[in-house]
Parts: C-alpha cells; sequence; structure tokens
C-alpha cells in the first residue's frame, strides 16, 4: 500500500482532544486513528444519504396521495403486474 504524508492545522483548542482521540482509537498512532474515522465518517456520509433519499421518497409518495403505510400494498401491486 502506498501512502503519503498529509499535513493538518488543528487549533490549540481542539489538540487535547485530538490527543485523546488518537490514543483511543488509533493507540497513539495518528495514522491509524485517521484511518478508523475515515470509515466512521464514510458511515456517517452513507447515512446522511439514505436519510435524503428517503425524505425524497417520502415527499413523492406525499404528491401521489400516498404514505410509507402504502408502500407494502404499492410494492405488491406492482410485482403482480411483471409476473
Amino acid at each position: 500500500m502506498s501512502t503519503q504524508t498529509i499535513g493538518f492545522a488543528v487549533s490549540d483548542a481542539d489538540r487535547a482532544d485530538l490527543d485523546e482521540l488518537v490514543e483511543y482509537f488509533g493507540g497513539g498512532n495518528r495514522s491509524a486513528y485517521l484511518r478508523a474515522t475515515i470509515k466512521i465518517m464514510k458511515s456517517v456520509k452513507l447515512a446522511e444519504e439514505l436519510r435524503e433519499v428517503q425524505a425524497y421518497g417520502e415527499q413523492k409518495l406525499a404528491e401521489q396521495g400516498a404514505s410509507l403505510a402504502d408502500v407494502t400494498a404499492i410494492t405488491r401491486r406492482v410485482l403482480k403486474g411483471r409476473e
């Protein structure tokens, strides 16, 4: 695996928190901490994107006079039409 050193600026006020998190999540290794943080933040990003898609779907359902409670019946109706 190829690696590259990247610099980050951290305020004095955040330094103690960073050091604590690096120790806890990275065993004192900043690179290990960053790798762990990337995985966590990707999960957070995915969850936010899924919430946005869900809100979009709920909006589209509402525009058609339907709700989440109607999704099962709509799905069954569509699947029966394709069988």
